[in-house]
């Protein structure tokens, strides 16, 4: 299957709305989590997962953080103007964004922006004022210079002006107690506007049993865009524009995923773990192929080209190659990888994950893991209870070899 020629009409199904998940459980783990293998389907509690994992397996966990991206501003008028910020104006990290001084710039969505005249906005909120002026408009977002006085990092900004970016389905404001359920018990590198949501289940009880089984696990990061939330609009995937998203992999942990080969399973944890290191194979693969690059880069189609096959290990050791020639410790860059059905998997032999969206590219993912089946996975959810969505239950899915 060409994923190119895909009706996104095909891929969707029907969800009530009372099905969404508007708060999280009380306990992390108190989550069901269903498990998928063989064509086989059983209900467990999230509590369950380190008996539902091989002892050999590999986890991949994205220690990504999110920020307190939405700004609420209010014009003279009252009229509410939302900043959601996405994208620093330079070539950056979004860690090292975070840490710029007044004034920064930053590609932001705006709510309510036809209400905005472009006058100066001002948040005031714990004794700081952070300002905000529109430079300009480009593709659907708008370009937004911050400032504020006296010291202190653009993130600390954030962490008082601003709020948690709870995802458009969650039809209510962020709360107190968002700001830590909203984000992993791992996770220390700030950057998202989304939660890897697979790994709010996770608990300090849980990692521990997870490494008393003898279970390894290994960081990554992925920043998640606000692009997880766009529905897929075009009729065919062809047409489709897929976002892109900052990545961060620790040589270490290249060096684990080599080892790893042939002695486990691996499964990342969350759809955007999967992505990062099915995306670290296909920069591997470049490089492995006589490619130059100064940081990765995969394209959304990179995996569907006519190019020589490269084996898994060659290309990880590729990538140790490149680190080292390039003195260093770490593989950075952005990735707009689309995972479809057709896609053939390099590195990820099963998935926990949460339950998507209909028309969206992470439902796509799920199908190209399990394939058609992915139907029968979600009429059992959606006929057994299960919550939906970023704070609904999870998921552990095995790729059928």
């Amino acid at each position: 299957m060409d994923p190119r020629n895909i009706a996104i009409a095909d891929l969707t199904y029907d969800l009530p709305e009372d099905r969404i998940a508007q708060y999280p459980l009380f306990k992390r783990d108190e989550a069901k989590i269903l498990v998928f293998r063989d064509g086989q389907i059983r209900d467990r509690q999230f509590c369950d997962l380190p008996n539902e994992l091989p002892k050999n397996t590999l986890l991949v966990l994205n220690d990504t953080r999110v920020v307190h991206a939405r700004i609420p501003f209010r014009r003279v008028s009252g009229a509410l103007i939302e900043c959601m910020v996405l994208s620093p104006e330079q070539d950056r990290s979004m860690e090292q964004a975070l840490q710029g001084m007044s004034p920064v710039r930053w590609w932001c969505m705006v709510g309510n922006a036809k209400r905005w005249k472009g006058e100066e906005l001002i948040a005031e909120k714990g004794g700081s004022a952070l300002k905000a002026v529109r430079i300009e408009f480009h593709d659907g977002e708008h370009l937004i210079e911050f400032s504020w006085d006296g010291g202190g990092s653009f993130l600390e900004q954030l962490d008082r002006s601003g709020e948690v970016p709870l995802p458009p389905y969650m039809r209510r404001t962020a709360e107190v107690s968002d700001d830590n359920r909203y984000n992993t018990v791992f996770g220390e590198r700030p950057g998202s506007v989304a939660a890897p949501t697979a790994s709010l289940h996770f608990t300090p009880e849980i990692l521990d049993a997870i490494k008393s089984k003898g279970i390894s696990s290994e960081r990554v990061t992925l920043h998640v865009g606000a692009g997880t939330f766009l529905p897929v609009k075009a009729d065919t995937m062809v047409d489709h524009a897929m976002h892109s998203e900052q990545v961060r992999i620790p040589r270490a942990s290249v060096v684990q995923l080599l080892e790893h080969l042939g002695n486990g399973p691996v499964v990342p944890v969350g759809t955007t773990a999967l992505r990062t290191v099915e995306s670290l194979y296909w920069f591997g693969a470049d490089l492995a192929l006589g490619a130059e690059f100064t940081q990765l880069k995969v394209d959304q189609w990179r995996p569907y080209a006519a190019k020589p096959p490269v084996p898994v290990d060659k290309a990880l050791r590729a990538v140790l190659q490149w680190l080292e020639k390039n003195a260093l410790d770490a593989v950075a860059g952005s990735t707009n990888l689309l995972i479809a059905p057709g896609y053939e998997f390099r590195l990820a032999d099963g998935l926990i994950t949460n339950f998507h969206q209909p028309k969206s590219t992470l439902l796509l993912l799920v199908a190209a893991m399990i394939g058609p089946q992915w139907r029968t996975v979600y009429a059992h959810a959606l006929a057994n209870g299960y919550r939906f969505l970023s704070y609904g239950d999870g998921s552990l899915l095995w790729r059928k070899r």
